[in-house]
């Protein structure tokens, strides 16, 4: 049976990465995701790119910096954004706003719970940890976040809020890329991780 968002009170939360190809940002944005959120999260994330084809892998800068941030780029394969991983996912979010407009047309019921990243990392810096933190489970959590977080949107002033596409660029075009990244999920994968005050 096909859902098209998941319940309250079910244990998991999916997160979607999504950029263009599927093998830059959003490929590096899931396994920097899945690293810091350790083994066995009831927190699942996946990416999928706008214009992706179909099983490749990472793009070779991006796997190499993403193995020095800790990530682990092995049997990565691209996929291509449909509606129905949009409408599975809690979360959505883009490398840029491009990309969230685009997953919000394959299924327009998703524009609240989609982000760019560097924008769900801004907001999220402005919620009052207390208010995520109260939950014990990392899942529920997480739909404390999303609340939180889209409460505040428009609030909160994001600065370039989009994270330039490395493809074809030089190392130092991926290492931005991964920091912005990096820096936009410090907080979220914190109040997701962090023990109960």
């Amino acid at each position: 049976m096909e859902r098209t968002h998941t319940p309250e009170g079910s244990g998991t939360f999916r997160i979607l990465f999504v950029c263009t190809g599927n093998i830059c940002r959003s490929a590096m944005a899931e396994r920097l995701a899945l690293a810091a959120l350790g083994p066995g999260s009831p927190i699942l994330v996946g990416s999928a790119g706008t214009h992706a084809r179909p099983g490749l892998p990472m793009a070779e800068r991006a796997s190499g910096v993403l193995l020095r941030l800790g990530g682990d780029p092995e049997n990565f394969a691209s996929r291509p954004l449909t509606a129905e991983e949009v409408s599975r996912a809690d979360l959505v979010l883009a490398a840029s706003s491009e990309h969230r407009a685009e997953a919000v047309a394959l299924h327009p019921v998703a524009a609240t719970r989609a982000f760019t990243i560097v924008e769900f990392g801004a907001l999220a810096r402005a919620v009052p940890a207390g208010r995520v933190l109260g939950h014990a489970d990392p899942a529920r959590r997480a739909r404390a976040l999303l609340e939180e977080t889209g409460a505040l949107r428009g609030l909160v002033r994001v600065e370039r809020p989009d994270i330039a596409d490395p493809y074809g660029g030089p190392r130092r075009a991926y290492r931005e890329a991964a920091r912005r990244i990096t820096d936009a999920l410090a907080v979220p994968i914190r109040l997701l991780t962090h023990a109960p005050a």
